[in-house]
């Protein structure tokens, strides 16, 4: 399982994505996954990473980006040597009932067709209204299953925050998970969103538990995030300790 940063994660360090990328090719990190690639023409972000011998994890785009600019997406995609898309988040409405669930399931598979004659994947990435319950069971777990040919990518720490056991998830749906995003978060049941993130190892996710899960499923990327660190640099040197023993 390779190991990667959510570039999310360094955006308060407010400097050219190349430079960032020049800090992670310091660590024993494998690569980065994008949130955007800043100013910086994608042709010149791809030689910082191949002078700091990284590879493109994936690369979170709204799905709007997606229907609409596929091709240059694509086109981004080819330059980064980006191989899958990340759609990062949908409204809450889009799997508020079964049949907006089915509905969501039927648009991710048809953009999963379509980026597929790109050569590139789709993955989906959950936050924690997914695992609402909806006609007895988590919505997450019908659009796992209502989707053909749609990668998903487990935010460990958010699913958790949910009270949804990404231990299982990982058991369960080990066929369509590709990749985790490994986050720590501090449960808090008056939060609305049912927790914060912290450091690795100071919330409530059974870290080490979801790492050896996602290694037996056979994921293909570890990545990890945390939403607002209060020292960026210091996050990723946490990173860089974990990536180390894995």
């Amino acid at each position: 399982m390779q190991t990667a940063i959510q570039l999310y994660s360094l955006r308060a360090l407010d400097e050219p994505v190349t430079d960032t990328i020049a800090r992670v090719g310091e660590t024993s990190l494998d690569g980065v996954e994008f949130a955007g690639t800043g100013d910086k023409p994608p042709v010149q972000i791809r030689r910082e990473l191949d002078d700091q011998h990284l590879e493109a994890a994936g690369a979170h785009v709204p799905i709007e980006a997606i229907q609409e600019n596929l091709p240059a997406e694509a086109d981004n995609c080819q330059t980064l040597g980006v191989e899958t898309l990340v759609v990062p988040i949908l409204d809450d409405s889009a799997l508020a009932d079964a049949s907006s669930i089915d509905e969501t399931a039927s648009i991710l598979s048809s953009l999963a067709a379509s980026v597929a004659e790109y050569g590139l994947d789709l993955c989906y990435h959950n936050h924690e209204f997914e695992f609402a319950d909806v006609d007895g069971r988590p919505a997450f777990e019908r659009l796992v299953e209502a989707t053909d040919g749609v990668d998903f990518e487990l935010d460990v720490g958010w699913a958790y925050a949910a009270g949804a056991d990404p231990v299982d998830l990982l058991d369960r749906y080990a066929d369509r998970i590709t990749r985790i995003h490994l986050k720590d978060v501090a449960v808090d049941a008056e939060a609305e969103r049912g927790g914060h993130p912290v450091d690795l190892g100071a919330g409530d996710v059974p870290l080490d538990d979801c790492v050896t899960a996602a290694e037996a499923a056979g994921v293909e990327w570890m990545v990890f995030e945390h939403d607002a660190p209060d020292d960026p640099v210091e996050f990723l040197r946490q990173a860089d300790a974990w990536g180390e023993t894995r």
